[in-house]
């Protein structure tokens, strides 16, 4: 009787260890690939990590967040298959898609595929008061940071010089300091202004304005439309008004923004569920970060998205009447 029991017991312990693993086999496990710790990409997966673990029950999707070293590393990692969604930088994702600039050695990645994109990471031109810098025009003749070689900024700062009919020689010192540099170097008057992206609030524009007498000039006009025609990844931003001491007014910039990417590998299924998971807590969603307190649907599923949007994606935006 006692060997009976035992059997029957053993019996129900491998039934329920089978009805586990099934269970287990069910959910699903997605990882976004973020960015480090201290900047805005990683509260961004974690925000829409949020949303999606919020509903699991219901679509059997567990969300999960990796801090990487960023977009470059992001893109790489989704091709590769180690990683299902990654934020990465607009312009990176054209890089990638096109097998240009980091990713010449990869070749195209044709499978890279859009779903959003989320806050804007403008161009802030930083002068001092005294240097008396009202455009960028008025930086010929003056002490300019234009960023450290190979970094996201100095692709930005050559670009807006571009398009500016400016050159590094048009300076009386073309400095190449990192942005963890250039506040202390403004105001201790080694710079006049500086060049650098990016998001919304950040330490390095916080400092310098808090520590001295900075103006954050505005970066609008024809040549800035022409720039944004030309170059797709980038949008028009705007730094709003008393988000820094000393600058009480909205300012007009441009930039590239944070997209949300996946590969054409991922299911429909689970891209459908985690657009839907952002999107249908939308208000939710924008009180998560300071960084997406005017985001708006309608430029998220449009705006600077190079790569082709996933057909998961696509499915819920018509559904709501967005494409």
């Amino acid at each position: 009787m006692v060997l009976k029991q035992t059997l029957l017991a053993s019996a129900a312990t491998v039934a329920l260890g089978f009805a586990g693993a099934a269970s287990a086999a069910e959910q699903q496990f997605i990882t976004i690939g973020t960015g480090g710790v201290t900047g805005v990409y990683y509260p961004t997966g974690g925000a829409i990590c949020r949303l999606v673990n919020k509903d699991r029950k219901e679509h059997g999707i567990r969300c999960s967040v990796e801090s990487t070293g960023g977009s470059v590393y992001n893109t790489r990692t989704i091709r590769e298959g180690e990683l299902e969604f990654g934020v990465v930088q607009s312009d990176v994702q054209k890089a990638g898609l096109d097998g240009t600039g980091a990713f010449e050695a990869d070749g195209p990645f044709e499978g890279l595929r859009a779903l959003f994109s989320v806050h804007p990471e403008p161009m802030h031109l930083m002068a001092r008061k005294d240097a008396n810098i009202a455009s960028v025009e008025d930086l010929k003749g003056k002490k300019v940071n234009i960023a450290n070689p190979g970094s996201g900024t100095r692709v930005l700062a050559d670009t807006l010089m571009q398009y500016s009919g400016l050159s590094a020689d048009d300076f009386a010192l073309a400095a190449e300091l990192k942005s963890s540099e250039q506040a202390a170097a403004l105001c201790d008057g080694k710079i006049d202004a500086t060049i650098w992206a990016s998001g919304l609030p950040n330490g390095s524009s916080q400092e310098a304005t808090s520590s001295c007498d900075v103006n954050i000039v505005p970066l609008s006009g024809e040549n800035i439309d022409t720039l944004l025609a030309e170059n797709t990844p980038y949008a028009a931003a705007t730094i709003p008004g008393g988000m820094y001491p000393g600058n009480p007014d909205d300012i007009p910039s441009w930039g590239p923004k944070a997209t949300f990417v996946t590969s054409a590998d991922v299911s429909d299924d689970v891209v459908y569920a985690v657009v839907s998971a952002v999107f249908e807590n939308f208000d939710d969603f924008k009180k998560l970060h300071p960084a997406f307190a005017r985001l708006t649907e309608e430029e998220m599923v449009s705006d600077a998205l190079s790569a082709e949007i996933h057909p998961g994606a696509m499915k819920y935006y018509k559904e709501r009447g967005w494409k």
